[in-house]
C-alpha cells in the first residue's frame, strides 16, 4: 500500500463528515489536491501573477516561463514534446476541440465517426454535433456482456467511410481498459483519426502517447491531483498543423487585418485569449507530485485497492458488479448496484458514515441503457486511499443492505 506520508499531504482528508472521518471514494469525478499543488497555485498569484506571452517586462516573462514549464512537465509525463500539448479547460473542452477541428478538416457528407457504447457524454455529444453540422453519421460500437469492446462489431462497422474513431482509454463506469494500440492500428488502416478520452487513464497509469498509437489524447488536471479549469489535448504535430482552431481571438494569430487572419503555430494556434495560467502552474506541481511517487506505483496501488473492492463486492450475493472481473483489466474504479435499492439511497446511507461514493448515470446514459439499469453506484480510488477505507466501504454497503432490503 502507499506510504502514509502520501495521505498526510492532502489537507482535506483531515476534515470530518459529521462525527466521522472523511473516506473519499470519488476520485474518478475529481481528485483531491496535495498541499504542494495548492501552494504552487497560490504562490503564482502572490509572486508571479501577470499575463503570459504579452509583456516585455520581467514579471510577464516570469509568468510565461512558469506556464511553459508546466507544459513541458505535462509533455514529459506522457512522453510527448511540449509543442504537441495544448492547454484547455479540461477533457470536455479538449474533446470538443478535437471533434470540431477533425470535423472541419476531415469529415464530409456521408462520412462516419465511430464511438463506443461506453463513452462519457463528453466523447459522444461533440461528435453528434459535428456530424449534424457536416452531414455525417455517428455509429456506436457495442459493448459485450462482460463490459468489453465488441471486436466483431468494431471490425464490421469500421470502413473507408470512417473518418474518426473516438474511444475512452478507460471507461468511467465499467473500468474497462480498452486496447488503444490495436484500435488505432485498425483505424489508421482505413485512414481514420483516433481520438482518445484519457481522463481516467493519464492520472492512474504510465502512458506514452507514442506507444498508444492515437492521434489526439484528452485529459483533465482535476482528476490527477491538479486544479479545476485546466486540462490538455495532445496531438501529433503534423495533425495539429493541419487542423483549424476551435477558438479564435488574441494570442493565437500570426497576422491580422480587417478582413482576414493567419494562425500561429501550435500550440498557440489552439490557445486563444488568456489561458488558465495559475491552473497550469498547479497542474505542473501535480505532475511533479505524481512523478515523485512514480506512475508504476500509482497504477499498482490503484489495482490493489480495486482488487480488494472487487473481491468484496463479488462476494456479496445482493451486489451486481459491472465491467471486467479481472482487476488487471480495469482502472481504479468499480461500478455496482445493490438489489432492490436505488443507488442514490445507497450513496446517502454511506454518506452518513462519512463515505463519499458516486451514484447516478456518471454522464454515460447510453451505457446504462445497455446495462439495463438507470443508474449505478461507483467507488473509485487514488493514491491517498487505503485498504482500511475499502474495508470500511464494504462494511457500510452491508449496513445499507440490512437497513433497506
Amino acid at each position: 500500500m502507499m506510504d502514509a506520508t502520501v495521505r498526510a499531504d492532502f489537507p482535506i482528508l483531515r476534515r470530518a463528515v459529521g462525527d466521522r472521518p472523511l473516506i473519499y471514494l470519488d476520485s474518478a469525478a475529481t481528485s483531491h489536491k496535495p498541499e504542494a499543488v495548492v501552494e504552487a497555485e497560490a504562490r503564482f498569484y502572490r509572486e508571479a501573477n501577470a499575463n503570459v506571452r504579452r509583456g516585455v517586462y520581467r514579471l510577464s516573462a516570469a509568468a510565461t516561463d512558469l506556464y511553459e514549464e508546466a507544459r513541458a512537465k505535462v509533455a514529459a509525463l506522457i512522453g510527448a514534446i511540449p509543442e504537441e500539448v495544448i492547454f484547455t479547460r479540461g477533457t470536455t473542452e479538449a474533446l470538443n476541440l478535437a471533434a470540431y477541428a477533425v470535423g472541419e478538416a476531415r469529415v464530409g457528407p456521408e462520412d462516419e465517426v465511430l464511438v463506443t457504447e461506453m463513452e462519457h457524454h463528453a466523447n459522444l455529444i461533440p461528435w453528434q454535433e459535428m456530424a449534424r453540422r457536416r452531414g455525417a453519421r455517428v455509429r456506436a460500437v457495442a459493448v459485450t456482456p462482460g463490459g468489453e469492446l465488441d471486436w466483431d462489431d468494431f471490425r464490421q462497422k469500421l470502413s473507408p467511410r470512417t473518418k474518426a474513431v473516438a474511444v475512452a482509454h478507460v471507461s468511467n463506469v465499467l473500468g474497462t481498459v480498452n486496447p488503444i494500440p490495436e484500435i488505432a492500428a485498425a483505424a489508421h488502416a482505413v485512414g481514420a483519426v483516433v481520438v482518445v478520452d484519457a481522463a481516467q487513464s493519464v492520472p492512474h497509469m504510465p502512458l506514452r502517447v507514442g506507444e498508444l498509437g492515437a492521434d489526439l489524447v484528452a485529459f483533465s488536471g482535476h482528476k490527477m491531483l491538479g486544479p479545476t479549469g485546466i486540462g490538455a489535448l495532445w496531438g501529433r504535430a503534423e495533425l495539429l498543423a493541419e487542423l483549424p482552431p476551435f477558438l479564435t481571438g488574441g494570442e493565437m494569430i500570426r497576422e491580422v487585418s480587417l478582413d482576414r487572419a493567419t494562425w500561429a503555430d501550435p500550440p498557440a494556434k489552439f490557445e486563444a485569449g488568456t489561458p488558465p495560467i495559475a491552473q497550469a502552474v498547479g497542474l505542473g506541481a501535480a505532475v511533479d507530485y505524481l512523478q515523485g511517487i512514480g506512475m508504476d506505483e500509482v497504477r499498482r496501488h490503484g489495482r490493489e485497492l480495486t482488487s480488494l473492492a472487487l473481491a468484496g463486492l463479488l462476494d456479496r450475493p445482493y451486489v451486481t458488479v459491472y465491467g471486467p472481473l479481472d482487476p488487471a483489466a480495469r482502472g481504479a474504479l468499480v461500478a455496482f448496484s445493490v438489489d432492490g435499492i436505488h443507488p442514490h439511497d445507497v450513496a446517502t446511507l454511506l454518506d452518513e458514515e462519512g463515505i463519499a461514493i458516486r451514484a447516478g448515470h456518471h454522464c454515460a446514459q447510453p451505457l446504462h441503457r445497455r446495462l439495463g439499469v438507470p443508474a449505478t453506484c461507483r467507488a473509485s480510488f487514488y493514491v491517498y486511499n487505503t485498504g482500511e477505507e475499502v474495508a470500511a466501504f464494504l462494511a457500510a454497503v452491508d449496513r445499507a443492505w440490512e437497513a433497506l432490503a
